[in-house]
């Protein structure tokens, strides 16, 4: 009987130590983040202004600074029929 005490004493200490390091390994990945907050979100800005502009990103940008943005056409006269009137019916 003894015997089983000892072993569920054990098991006990080896998932209070685990609990431990995991908490102790998410309080400090926290802080890390906290402490490189603004590096983080500048290299994020920077990704996503080179995947728009085409920096040089492994995905390719469609916009690429030496083609430009082509010019588009003038849009054409819309005439409305002459007998339309107010849409009631004759």
């Amino acid at each position: 009987m003894a015997q089983n005490k000892i072993i569920m004493q054990k098991i006990v200490n080896i998932v209070a130590v685990t609990s431990g390091i995991v908490s102790l390994a998410v309080v400090i990945g926290g802080i890390s983040v906290y402490v490189q907050r603004d590096q983080l979100i500048d290299n994020v800005k920077q990704q996503a202004l080179d995947a728009v502009l085409g920096g040089g990103s492994p995905l390719g940008g469609s916009l690429a600074p030496d083609v430009g943005v082509p010019e588009m056409a003038p849009a054409a006269p819309q005439q409305a029929p002459a007998d339309a009137g107010f849409g009631i019916p004759n």
